[in-house]
Order: structure tokens, then sequence, then C-alpha cells
């Protein structure tokens, strides 16, 4: 398997201004799929719950606060997330954040809510289908999400090498091995639900050495 630095896994969650900031979910993931057919909601179910699993976390039916706390949207306009009830109540400031999505002619955000103890308490993901995105296969579209939404990772962690990799012998989409070190390193019960110092990377990197990491 390919072994990630200190400082690759540092990279892996540092803002764009520079500062370092972690964070997992610090409760089990309830999700709900807007926006798709049938076939397409059990697709990103399965996607979240291989990655749920790869990390040791847990799933749910419902959230006792939220209903649900992955929210996934499907659409084709930003414009429409303005019609979703209640959306703008879960997100503040959603008008202003649309109109930024829609210059910047976006395909895709993530929101998170964060807990008491900086755990994220929930996702608002956002994909706006265009004919770029659709061209995407929805294996991998799904299973990338499920990956961004799994932590918090740093603004710029996958823009220019994604976190999945398709086999040659088969075409199967796969999540790489390094990045699915890190997910399941950063859920060891003995870590911090969230971190801002990037001492942080170097214990990811220490339990990437062991056996569970080789």
């Amino acid at each position: 398997m390919a072994r990630l630095s200190p400082e690759e896994i540092e990279a892996l969650f540092t803002r764009t201004d520079g500062s370092y900031g972690f964070a997992r979910w610090g409760r089990p993931i309830a999700p709900i799929v807007f926006g798709v057919q049938e076939e397409t909601l059990a697709m990103v179910k399965g996607a979240v719950e291989a990655v749920v699993t790869l990390a040791g976390h847990q799933m749910a039916e419902t959230d006792p606060e939220l209903g649900s706390n992955l929210m996934v949207f499907f659409f084709r306009e930003w414009d429409e997330l303005l019609d979703v009830p209640d959306l703008g109540r879960m997100i503040p400031g959603l008008e202003p954040l649309v109109a930024r999505l829609r210059n910047a002619d976006a395909t895709q955000y993530r929101a998170f809510r964060f807990d008491d103890q900086g755990g994220i308490q929930a996702c608002f993901v956002f994909l706006r289908m265009n004919e770029a995105m659709a061209q995407i296969p929805a294996e991998g579209l799904v299973l990338a999400q499920a990956v961004q939404a799994i932590l918090v990772w740093g603004d710029h962690a996958f823009s220019e090498t994604s976190p999945l990799a398709v086999l040659p012998e088969t075409g199967a989409t796969v999540l790489r091995p390094e990045i699915a070190g890190v997910i399941a390193a950063g859920y060891d019960r003995m870590m911090p639900v969230a971190a801002n110092d990037a001492s942080h990377a170097l214990r990811l990197f220490a339990r990437l050495q062991g056996p569970e990491g080789s």
C-alpha cells in the first residue's frame, strides 16, 4: 500500500488560510437523499454504509435531533435549493450562499454543523447535476461524496488527486487504500473527534504504521 508522509496527511486537513482542522462524526449517521430515483438512492446509501463500516463508525435509521443528519441533494440549478422547506433554517445565509455558488458555476458544495465537542453533527451535500457531472459514473460520484462527508477535510484535499482509483483488472471504482487508512485512523477510539493542531497529523501517521496500516 502507498504510504502517506506526515506532511501529506497534514495537507489533507489544511484549510486555505493555512490552519489545520480535523473533525469526524460524533454520532451515528442517518442519511437521506433528495432528487434521485430509487436505484440511485440505494447506491448512495450503500456507498455511505461502506465508508462508515471502513471507519468503524455506526449508521442509524434516524437522528434523535434532526431525523436525518446526512442530507444529500441532487438538482439541476442552485436556485432550486431556495424552495426546499426549512433548508434556510438549517443553513444560515442560504440565499447569499446560493448566489455565490451560482455565480461561481459550482457543481458541488458541503456544509457541516458541529456539536459542542467539535464533532460533526450534520452534513449537507449539494450536487448540481450539469452535463459534466452527469457524465461521471454514478458509482464513483456517490463514493467520492461519502468519503468527503465522513470527515472534514482541507479545502483542497482532493482538488488534484481523487480519493478514488479504478482497478485496471475489473474497472471497479474503489477508495484509494492510503485514504482509507487515514479515515480508519481518524476514527480510532483513542483519537479526538476534532483537532485544530497539526500535531494531530503525526498521530494519524503513527497509526498508519501499525498492522492496520500495512
